[in-house]
């Protein structure tokens, strides 16, 4: 069985699209799923991911202005890892 201490919160946010996209191995994604039976936080974050992704998922690329496209882009571009 999966030890859900195994993985810290900020490796859950550094997966989590890997996860959802179903691109984690098994035996990672158990360990993934075991943490987030321990951790509320990383539920909360997960659903709202899906959340976001299923909004998102239906926003045309025509629909979003041009100037909110380069500013959203600016912001990507400019954050700091």
């Amino acid at each position: 069985m999966a030890d859900g201490t195994a993985i810290s919160c900020q490796e859950v946010v550094e997966v989590i699209t890997d996860y959802l996209e179903g691109r984690l191995a098994p035996e990672d994604a158990a360990v993934f799923e075991a943490h987030l039976e321990l951790c509320e936080g990383c539920r909360w974050y997960l659903d709202q991911m899906r959340i976001t992704i299923d909004a998102v998922g239906r926003i045309e690329d025509a629909e979003v202005p041009d100037e909110l496209r380069r500013t959203v882009l600016a912001a990507f571009r400019s954050r700091r890892v």
